[in-house]
């Protein structure tokens, strides 16, 4: 990997999601994960530091993976490599080799950060559900979409992704982060659950609200990719 941050160890995308079409997001296999973890020299007892070069998508998808895991142990670097740049620190090339006292670890896997149909389909229409759809406004409404329908999960509530960065600072999360949240109905008292097309913008969302100290908040990893090519799923314009 060229130009990271040094000792930065490389997860690529591909590592934390299925590939398995239509919804090509969800959780990878637990062997997929073992095999992942055990590649960066997964320690337990450690402290993750998440970034990416693109203002938290991946890194956030990376963060809610640990919360999966159960390591919550994990911090933000703020802005990712946009804000290490914009700081004047230094960067290095070539790969960083993983070193851990750790030699076998087992990973289990918990469902409190993941949401599923089944979590939501039901509950359409309670008070205490927000479903907050991160995705373009044009795909929201209906006016674009990647899969077999378009339009938005009936209920759901939207704020882009794109908002909660900063372009004017690094791509750092912007500082009134949470009166954003909350204007927009996505409240610490709601259950909360995010998606995307393919939770890789929700990735970003979900952390913004672990980091705001959002108790109730999960990720529906198979997002409008699984939703939007299903028959049997409502849709709203």
């Amino acid at each position: 990997m060229a130009n990271h941050i040094p000792k930065a160890i490389h997860i690529a995308p591909s590592e934390l999601v299925s590939g398995v079409p239509p919804a090509s997001g969800r959780l990878p296999e637990l062997e997929q994960l073992t095999k992942t973890f055990t590649r960066i020299g997964y320690d337990p007892n450690q402290t993750y530091v998440v970034c990416d070069d693109e203002g938290g998508g991946w890194a956030g998808r990376m963060a809610w993976t640990l919360d999966v895991i159960g390591h919550q142990s994990w911090k933000y670097l703020d802005g990712g490599l946009h804000a290490w740049a914009s700081a004047g620190l230094s960067f290095e090339s070539g790969s960083t080799q993983a070193t851990t006292d750790v030699t076998t670890f087992e990973l289990t896997l918990q469902n409190q950060p993941i949401a599923e149909i089944s979590d939501i389909l039901p509950r359409l229409g309670n008070e205490d559900l927000v479903v907050w759809d991160c995705r373009s406004y044009e795909e929201f409404i209906g006016q674009r979409t990647a899969s077999a329908r378009a339009g938005h999960i009936p209920g759901a509530l939207h704020l882009d992704w794109l908002k909660l960065m900063d372009p004017d600072n690094g791509l750092s999360l912007v500082k009134n982060i949470d009166e954003l949240l909350h204007s927009n109905g996505i409240t610490k008292e709601k259950d909360i659950i995010a998606h995307c097309q393919t939770h890789h913008r929700s990735g970003l969302a979900y952390m913004a609200a672990r980091l705001l100290g959002y108790k109730r908040i999960r990720a529906y990893h198979g997002s409008w990719s699984e939703w939007g090519n299903r028959s049997d799923t409502p849709v709203e314009l």
